[in-house]
């Protein structure tokens, strides 16, 4: 009798979980290969076009949505079972240990997502709806019940390739022609996802950072926030050397799409280079406009590095990094710096990765007396590994030391309106605006 009330009541409980929707829609993600995957849709009743890419992260699916760097394509998630535990409340304090949001951004940046099998029903405490609750919100169309393996194994032999995800209705026409697939890299996706004005962060901060953002995630200013630094994000073309003597330290952030429409703010940070001696840290895309500024070449790998399992060798010593030894990092990108032989002079490779012999990173080279490093990976993480976490405290130590050894005086809130006529704009407030 008592075993019978516990299951019952075990019953009872499930019931209270989020509810099971009605029979959904169809849905057909084509391939502009050629190839057909018919499943169930979710999330938002529109079709959509993107370029369709693979990431082989376990967990942290909230996260890699968020991130701006996806914008534009449609996301295949390797994990099958996706949605169980939820969305969080994407909202924060704007602090000094928080920039406004949860999650990487305020919205979800990529265009569509695939998953092998979504949970309709999610449980975790910091829940507040269910990834389809959460799509649907933002305009997100997704697709479920189809092989992820399959659609993993195309694309990792035939590269990232353009697709259609038709829903509804539309899942019963005939496949595009290969004419009518839309390319997102041919547009400026780093304008897209810039701030369009700056803003500040933590203005009390003791060491003053600009942040040239082409797209950044949260995590990256939460990492210099609460590691004390007073943040200023800037656009991902503005001229910062119209004001780097203001500041302590800059930092080039992640960012969507192609690097080669980035050519302008590569041509500012070459002055820069020359020009400046203060310490500079970039990561993703921020790392190949170092490396274009530097006198690399970007071009584009065959399906990327998207995941948080990526290892990657380091070739130089530097902070917290040693050489010689593998870190496990977060990656998200499509396009790559060329490993040259020679290198530019002042500079070297940093790390290299252990699967493809991909640039991973690069450095200034001691002699050249400049501290520059650019990273392909993210220490950051949100998620993955924290391997690299401790590269934001080597830059901002450096940045302090720099800035103490010029005796300049403790930094006071910037005035607007004495740095450039720009800056005078309403401010955002928080990475909200960022997105």
């Amino acid at each position: 009798m008592l075993t019978r009330n516990f299951t019952r009541l075990a019953r009872l409980s499930r019931g209270f979980a989020t509810h099971t929707p009605p029979p959904a829609p169809p849905a057909v993600l084509h391939l502009k290969t050629g190839q057909s995957f018919t499943g169930r849709a979710f999330g938002a009743p529109q079709s959509i076009w993107g370029e369709t890419v693979f990431s082989t992260s376990i967990t942290s699916y909230t996260e890699s949505m968020t991130d701006p760097s996806y914008r534009g394509q449609i996301l295949v998630f390797t994990t099958p079972l996706i949605g169980n535990y939820g969305v969080p409340h994407n909202k924060t304090p704007i602090d000094g240990k928080d920039v406004g949001v949860v999650l990487e951004s305020e919205k979800i940046q990529c265009s569509a997502v695939v998953v092998a099998d979504l949970a309709e029903k999610f449980s975790h405490y910091t829940a507040v709806e269910s990834l389809s609750a959460w799509c649907a919100r933002n305009g997100i169309p997704g697709i479920t019940g189809v092989d992820t393996r399959a659609i993993t194994t195309l694309l990792r032999d035939q590269g990232t390739t353009l697709g259609r995800l038709a829903v509804g209705s539309d899942a019963s026409l005939a496949s595009p022609a290969a004419e009518e697939y839309w390319d997102p890299t041919t547009e400026n996706l780093v304008a897209q996802a810039s701030t369009n004005a700056p803003y500040e962060l933590n203005p009390t901060g003791d060491v003053k950072i600009a942040v040239l953002d082409f797209g950044a995630k949260a995590n990256i200013l939460r990492s210099l926030v609460r590691r004390g630094a007073a943040v200023t994000v800037l656009p991902w073309n503005y001229d910062f050397n119209q004001i780097r003597e203001q500041f302590d330290g800059l930092f080039l952030s992640n960012g969507p799409g192609d690097p080669n429409h980035c050519q302008e703010a590569a041509q500012h940070l070459r002055r820069t280079l020359h020009e400046w001696d203060k310490p500079i840290f970039g990561i993703c895309m921020g790392h190949q406009v170092i490396g274009m500024a530097a006198g690399l070449e970007a071009y584009r790998m065959t399906f990327g590095n998207r995941g948080h399992n990526q290892p990657v060798l380091a070739l130089a010593s530097a902070g917290s990094i040693k050489a010689g030894r593998v870190y496990v990092t977060s990656q998200n990108h499509q396009y790559a710096l060329k490993l040259e032989d020679p290198f530019p002079a002042g500079w070297e490779p940093f790390f290299i990765n252990c699967n493809d012999s991909s640039v991973e990173g690069i450095k200034s080279t001691p002699e050249s007396g400049k501290k520059v490093w650019g990273v392909q990976f993210h220490p950051e993480s949100a998620g993955g590994p924290l391997d690299t976490i401790e590269m934001f405290t080597d830059f901002l130590a450096e940045c302090r030391a720099h800035k103490l050894h010029l005796n300049i005086p403790s930094f006071q809130p910037m005035d607007a309106a004495k740095v450039a006529p720009s800056l005078k704009q309403n401010i955002p407030q928080g990475v909200a605006a960022a997105a």
